[in-house]
Order: structure tokens, then C-alpha cells, then sequence
């Protein structure tokens, strides 16, 4: 894609204007450089999954907690997760660049190379998410994959079941609502807060704001590093996928017919 040039807030060379783009504030580089580009990291798919889950949980939240006639919302909300998450695991295998699971998971040599506080200049595979950014990310999908889990197999012995109860032990069934409830949103909250209190410390300590990049998808780095592809023919290939995780989880709702 066409690349818009800006000066570092270091000495340089005439600003280089290239196609259009968004503005980000330029994350730290650890030596100067000519200019910055901006680089297309998160493709549209990627930022809809996230917007979107945020809503999804945050309304599974609040429709969990009051209960009553909101439980029928609950259930929906949690049938969406279910769609988005079975998304982003398949958009982890063939989405744009930075959103694939190869290119932003760390081997173990970078995780301790990032603990121990190595340069960062040379490891692209840091563009999208630090380290231990890519383990919280990990995190928290692994986590809303358990809470949609357990929820389409809970019985709370009342009035609701999962639309998979029939197919799980009745020992299962019981325990799950204990995870669901209690355990795995305690667990997915406190992770949440993690990414607030990280996204804040960025901001104020090291001038760095993670939140503009996924709206507008763009972040100013050092020349050469890969853009996502974020083209139409991307944004169809996403379409036919969410569209298929949602005709799936529409197919799993109905067991509870």
C-alpha cells in the first residue's frame, strides 16, 4: 500500500509525504533515523474482532450479573463471542501479516531476550505486540474460549442449560456454571484491567499510545518493516469467514432447540 512519510521528533531531513494516512504518535526508536513511515499493522478484520469482542463482553458482563429476562441477551452475546473468537483463531492462520499467530507469538528465546531487556530495533516480530503483550493476547483468548465453553455446556440446575449439555458427564454439566461464573470471568476481568493498566503506563511513562493504531490500523515505524495486507480481496476473505463461524454457531444454538 501507498506509505506517508513524517520527521521523527529527531534531526532529519525534510518531511516525504507518500499516499494517505492516519496519524499515530511514533512509538520510541532507539537510534535516530530519517524518518518514520506509516505502516498498515492491523487490517480491518483484526480491528472489528477487537471492537466487537469488547462489546460482547462487556455486554456479557453486565447481562450476566442483573440475570432475569437478560439471560436470553446473555446467551446471544455469548453465541457472538463464540463467532468472533472462532474468527480470530482462523484470521491467526491466514489474516494480515501482524495478525497472524507466527508473527507476533514469541519463541522462548524472545520472551527471555525481551525479559532481560535486549534492543528491541532489530526484532520485528515485536511491531505488533511485545512479548509479553503476545502471551496476554494468548491469554485472554484461551480464557474467552473456556467462558464460551463452559457456557454451552452449563446446567445451573434452575432454568438454563447449554445448547451442549446433552453431550457432556452430568458431573461436567454442574461444574461448569462455578468456572463460568465465578473463576473465568474473575480471571478474564483482572486481565482486562491488566490491559487497561499496560495501555496507560505506554501512554504516560514511555509516550507511546497503543489505542490510536486499532482504530486507524497504522503505526509510525523505521522504513522496511512489512504491512499487513488490508485490501479488498482481505477484507471479502474475512467476510466469508465470519460469515461461516456465524452460520456455525447458529448450528450449535440449535442442539438447544
Amino acid at each position: 500500500g501507498l506509505r506517508r512519510r513524517r520527521p521523527l521528533p529527531t534531526p532529519g531531513p525534510k518531511q516525504v509525504m507518500v499516499g494517505p494516512a492516519l496519524t499515530d504518535p511514533a512509538p520510541a526508536i532507539t537510534q535516530p533515523t530519517p524518518t518514520a513511515v506509516a505502516v498498515r499493522i492491523w487490517d480491518l478484520p483484526t480491528r472489528l474482532f477487537h471492537w466487537t469482542l469488547v462489546v460482547s463482553c462487556f455486554g456479557s458482563v453486565v447481562t450476566g450479573k442483573i440475570g432475569g429476562n437478560l439471560v436470553d441477551w446473555h446467551m446471544r452475546l455469548g453465541l457472538l463471542a463464540f463467532t468472533l473468537l472462532a474468527f480470530r483463531l482462523l484470521w491467526g492462520f491466514v489474516g494480515g501479516h501482524w495478525s497472524r499467530f507466527v508473527n507476533f507469538v514469541p519463541t522462548p528465546a524472545r520472551l527471555v531476550h525481551y525479559l532481560r531487556g535486549g534492543p528491541v530495533l532489530e526484532d520485528r516480530s515485536w511491531v505488533g505486540h511485545n512479548p509479553l503483550g503476545a502471551l496476554s493476547v494468548l491469554a485472554m483468548l484461551g480464557l474467552l474460549v473456556a467462558q464460551v465453553g463452559t457456557g454451552l455446556v452449563a446446567d445451573d440446575e434452575i432454568a438454563n442449560t447449554g445448547p451442549l449439555n446433552r453431550f457432556v458427564s452430568n458431573a461436567t454439566a454442574l461444574a461448569a456454571p462455578g468456572w463460568h461464573r465465578h473463576f473465568g470471568s474473575k480471571l478474564i476481568v483482572a486481565l482486562v484491567v491488566l490491559h487497561i493498566a499496560a495501555i496507560v503506563y505506554y501512554r504516560v511513562r514511555k509516550r507511546a499510545d497503543l489505542v490510536p493504531p486499532m482504530i486507524h490500523g497504522d503505526k509510525w515505524l523505521a522504513p522496511g518493516v512489512p504491512a499487513s495486507a488490508d485490501g479488498l480481496a482481505q477484507r471479502l476473505l474475512a467476510l466469508v469467514l465470519v460469515l461461516a463461524c456465524a452460520a456455525a454457531a447458529v448450528w450449535v444454538a440449535s442442539f438447544g432447540s
